[in-house]
């Protein structure tokens, strides 16, 4: 398929049925495409400018271990602004649905253009080296490692590369949906030690840099083909086949895919390697692609028109009762407005169009700006409702108000004389109204679902986990696999359970920053239940008060618990400083706590 064939439909599908109209006051314009974790649209700024808005799953967002890493996340790449990189501009992590911005690119991705025109020139893959070297020294320096460097997710822009998705295959990797010993990641472009163990650091970047130097390159992974496993296996335990990369390329194609981390040169180390293999200085700009793929860019170019109101809404109102799980992707109503963008109706404006103004205004009646903000769910009253009150009382409406009156009376006196002040409410239930409040009464369906208990989960044993100095474990991963904490440290990033090494003091400590721990004393016994019932909790102990064996209580905010038993610390021949702990999750244990 040749660039300049590809028609812009098939860039910019429309919107479907399920599509939101907005999204964040993001009106949508069109479908640019669909991953694992979600949907990503074309808007457009107030100012005219387009952007890519990516939509969360619902299975992500309803996460909440998801949600905290996303969000943390996403304010970590916004202080990613580097040349090669796409900007995060805007983003929610708290809505029913969270989503993120970043600027839109107009290119193929490098696995659209490989895929269609087949291995790019060695000038062009160079330039490609660097341009992705630089974006990782950028994404590395705000403490982010990007997890799932792939040809996907780099984008081949008219000045260079584009880095996308830095970092938010780490928010994926905290939930339960990955499975039993499954890493978020593309098989084909993971690191040995991401594979095997879980392990994810600067590191693994480099090595998938390497995968997509050979990929560019060769136009095929340097693993080859097939199915996960196979990939997998031989990612693990062999060497690429790397013959059919350019001579040039491949020592340092093979450095970069050694299985040992450390021997992978440094990114600055990428970048001088690629200047010195040139024969000509290389510079980006505007012809650093092939023809074809720069057609490509073209096509991109060509953008649909802003959405300037919103589609056709349903003739029916909406139902008042909210579904007990809302849709990831339910239309918000959307009251018509003159583009430039404006914010998004509020939940109680109509559906469509108003009828004439009834005679008597509603109290909530969203008349004019400046009016009483209407409750949750308000909706606008049809014409003549409520009634009209009367303009006088005669005769017969004294009548009727003494009526009424008699009746309240009259159900009050009933009331009082009832057993325990027990009363029938609307639904012919008994229950309780001591106090002012109601309760259910013994027996009833709400007061079982009040004093059911929560069935407790079944624990996960993992054991021999190897924790670096200054890395932190996420009770929620499965496995759980040490990471970094971000650039900040790791004692401020929300780790459920950290080893902490001072280098200049030789202060060291375990602690953690998403919750309370305990260390339990010889005669008791780690189980969920005692770490239920201690109460003498703090955040962080000294690793001179543990012994191997002694267990500690971990309970994360995110209603995670744990016993964590210590194992012992490296020795000092070593070449790297951990400990080892072997760990028993109670995962969903506790409902989460706000933090």
């Amino acid at each position: 398929m040749s660039g300049s064939g590809t028609h812009p439909s098939e860039l910019f599908r429309p919107l479907a049925p399920d599509d939101p109209a907005a999204v964040g006051g993001y009106r949508l314009s069109a479908v640019l495409g669909s991953g694992g974790m979600g949907k990503v649209y074309l808007s457009y700024t107030l100012g005219g400018r387009p952007v890519a808005l990516k939509v969360i799953r619902p299975e992500f967002s309803e996460d909440p271990e998801f949600r905290r890493r996303f969000q943390q996340e996403v304010r970590a790449a916004q202080r990613v602004q580097g040349l090669y990189t796409a900007p995060v501009i805007d983003f929610d992590t708290d809505g029913a649905q969270p989503w993120l911005a970043t600027a839109y690119v107009p290119g193929p991705s490098l696995a659209h253009a490989v895929s269609a025109h087949g291995r790019l020139p060695l000038r062009s893959v160079l330039l490609l080296a660097i341009g992705v070297a630089e974006a990782l020294q950028v994404i590395h320096g705000a403490g982010i490692v990007h997890r799932d460097l792939k040809p996907a997710n780099v984008l081949l822009a008219s000045d260079g590369p584009r880095v996308i998705d830095f970092g938010i295959a780490r928010a994926a990797d905290a939930t339960s949906l990955t499975g039993s010993g499954v890493s978020v990641g593309t098989p084909a472009f993971m690191a040995p030690e991401q594979a095997s163990t879980g392990t994810v650091t600067a590191a693994t970047d480099i090595f998938a840099l390497g995968q997509i130097i050979a990929f560019a390159a060769i136009g095929a992974p340097a693993y080859g083909d097939g199915n996960s496993h196979a990939i997998l296996y031989r990612i693990v335990h062999e060497d690429p086949d790397l013959s059919a990369l350019p001579a040039e390329l491949q020592p340092l194609v093979g450095r970069c895919l050694s299985r040992d981390p450390a021997a992978r040169p440094a990114l600055g180390e990428i970048i001088e390697i690629c200047h010195a293999l040139s024969p000509a200085p290389l510079r980006q700009g505007e012809d650093w692609l092939p023809q074809a793929v720069a057609g490509s860019i073209t096509e991109r170019l060509r953008l649909p028109e802003p959405a300037r109101t919103p589609p056709p809404q349903p003739a029916a109102a909406p139902t008042p009762t909210a579904p007990s799980t809302p849709s990831a992707y339910a239309q918000p109503p959307t009251a018509p407005a003159a583009y430039p963008l404006q914010p998004p109706a509020p939940a109680y404006a109509p559906t469509q169009t108003a009828p004439a103004a009834p005679a008597h205004t509603p109290a909530y009646a969203p008349t004019a700006p400046g009016h009483p903000t209407p409750p949750p769910g308000y909706q606008t009253p049809p014409p003549g409702y409520p009634p009209a009150a009367p303009q006088k009382s005669g005769p017969n409406g004294r009548v009727i108000a003494g009526a009424v009156i008699g009746a309240l009376i009259g159900i009050a006196v009933i009331v009082s004389l009832l057993p325990d002040g027990s009363a029938k409410d609307e639904a012919g239930h008994s229950g309780s109204s001591r106090g002012g409040a109601t309760t259910p009464a013994p027996g009833s369906s709400a007061a079982q679902n009040k004093n059911q208990k929560r069935p407790d989960p079944t624990p996960a044993t993992y054991q021999g986990v190897d924790i670096t100095a200054n890395y932190q474990v996420m009770l929620a991963d499965n496995p759980p696999r040490p990471g970094t904490g971000g650039n900040a440290g790791v004692l401020y990033n929300g780790g459920d359970f950290f080893y902490y090494y001072d280098t200049l003091f030789g202060d060291t400590k375990v602690g953690t920053n998403n919750g309370k721990l305990v260390v339990l004393n010889n005669a008791q016994k780690g189980s969920l239940e005692t770490c239920r019932a201690e109460t003498r909790y703090t955040e962080k102990v000294g690793l001179d008060q543990l012994t191997d064996g002694s267990e500690i209580c971990v309970l994360s905010n995110a209603g995670h618990i744990a016993v964590v038993t210590y194992r012992g610390k490296s020795e000092a021949k070593d070449a790297s400083n951990f400990i080892t702990v072997d760990l028993t999750v109670w995962r969903g244990a506790e409902d989460p706590k706000k933090r």
